[in-house]
């Protein structure tokens, strides 16, 4: 019988569950799994579904992490504060920014769970890369994740999605993730369909 995540039929979320609670630890007890894609693309809504199949998987969003000064700036904090406690089997704990005042303020946890999932823009970079057990990539054009995202936001965020597309193209240009993606996530009317990525099974 096939796998309908390698058949091209829709898949229900626990069939990926599933496979990648089956996957080797990659980061000492955990199977840390990325979800990257352009901004806009559904990154957010996937990952937390994916969680709920996997019966409450911790989600790190890299939002948390980066800051209006360094929107891809965040791999030293992420390395220290979540991959390094995480690879030892401990929690991890760390400040969330808060994107109104401007600030890094809530303290977040994230436990050594089989699964960890890391999702935002750039969660598939090459430094996180060696730590992954999978990465999946939301497969939405950029044009459209984009426009998705303006509506989500409002115009009042117009100026800061402006800078925000620059910022995105030129880190995807010098860091792309998509050629590296194991599976690629589309979002169907009636749920999601998981198909082989570029880079194929690990």
């Amino acid at each position: 019988m096939k796998d309908p995540i390698d058949s091209g039929a829709p898949a229900p979320l626990d069939a990926l569950a599933r496979r990648l609670a089956a996957l080797p630890p990659s980061l000492g007890p955990v199977r840390l799994v990325a979800v990257d894609g352009h901004a806009g693309s559904g990154k957010t809504t996937f990952a937390g579904r994916l969680s709920e199949a996997l019966g409450g998987a911790p989600v790190l969003h890299l939002d948390d992490l980066a800051t209006h000064e360094e929107l891809f700036g965040w791999t030293g904090r992420l390395c220290e504060q979540v991959l390094g406690p995480l690879g030892r089997g401990e929690t991890a704990r760390y400040r969330a920014y808060d994107w109104v005042r401007r600030r890094f303020s809530e303290v977040k946890e994230a436990a050594p769970e089989p699964v960890v999932l890391v999702e935002g823009v750039g969660a598939g970079r090459r430094a996180l890369r060696p730590h992954l057990s999978c990465l999946l990539w939301m497969e939405l054009p950029r044009g459209d994740s984009w426009a998705r995202g303006r509506r989500r936001d409002g115009p009042g965020l117009s100026g800061f999605w402006d800078g925000w597309m620059r910022a995105e193209q030129a880190h995807f240009a010098a860091d792309p993730s998509r050629p590296h993606a194991e599976l690629l996530v589309f979002s169907r009317d009636q749920g999601y369909e998981v198909l082989p990525g570029p880079a194929g099974p690990r």
